[in-house]
């Protein structure tokens, strides 16, 4: 079955231009062109599509969606990474209607707000009191004045990045590779790249990065909080020994 580019524009909720655009910069190259010029897709053009989309949804250009689609990854993993992505947003969605049903009933009925379930979802400062108990104050506020310093921009770019990293994690472990693979240790140079990226921590601040990398490897791992990220305790292994074996070298 096939479907021609007006009627694809309308299902996805995009439009006939941006179509031609991905298909002349090669993202989404349709299955035939008829004889009258016209653009048809099929069921892969489909399925590349909803991908392209999702990448948009995190926040990725099109230079780094390009990037992510060569990747040699099975359809079924790729698909199963965005999976991962769209139920922590699902989740994080979520929480912040809990949160503002629970502000509207507040405010409907005249009693007093609970302060930690009114932003539940909405902001980071919700681990304050962890991260100043692991890394100590001035760690919190640094990195707190890094975030808050950022334009919305810089930071649904610094999020996207973070989202497909982790998505990249997720689908690399679904697929069982090994953790010393290049594969993994190129996902590792990425994570511990991201770490680095953030003052305030002991990456960030040109600690012991090694340690500081092996702590939170194991942390991924015993906190179902951060397993979760990787899919499972079984994905958060998987990152753990790749990056215990790079920051091994």
């Amino acid at each position: 079955m096939e479907w021609s580019i007006q009627q694809i524009a309308k299902l996805s909720g995009t439009t006939s231009r941006t179509l031609r655009h991905y298909g002349d910069v090669g993202l989404l190259v349709p299955a035939r062109t008829g004889a009258n010029g016209y653009r048809y897709y099929d069921d892969d053009n489909l399925v590349t599509l909803q991908r392209i989309l999702l990448l948009r949804e995190m926040g990725l250009g099109l230079d780094n969606i390009r990037d992510v689609l060569a990747r040699d990854v099975s359809e079924a993993t790729a698909l199963e990474g965005h999976l991962e992505w769209l139920r922590g947003e699902q989740n994080r969605i979520a929480r912040q209607i809990i949160a503002v049903r629970s502000t509207l009933h507040a405010r409907k009925e005249g009693v007093p707000l609970v302060a930690e379930n009114t932003f539940d979802g909405f902001d980071h400062t919700q681990y304050k009191d962890e991260v100043e108990q692991r890394w100590g104050a001035d760690a919190y506020r640094r990195s707190d004045a890094w975030w808050r310093g950022m334009s919305d921009a810089e930071k649904q770019t610094w999020q996207a990045d973070v989202s497909a990293l982790g998505a990249d994690w997720t689908a690399a472990a679904a697929r069982g590779i090994d953790p010393a693979s290049d594969e993994a240790q190129q996902l590792a140079a990425r994570h511990v790249a991201w770490l680095t990226s953030i003052p305030g921590t002991p990456a960030g601040d040109g600690g012991d990065v090694a340690a500081y990398v092996l702590g939170l490897g194991e942390m991924y791992v015993a906190d179902p909080r951060f397993a979760a990220n990787y899919g499972d305790t079984a994905g958060a292994e998987f990152v753990r020994d790749a990056l215990a074996l790079y920051v091994a070298e």
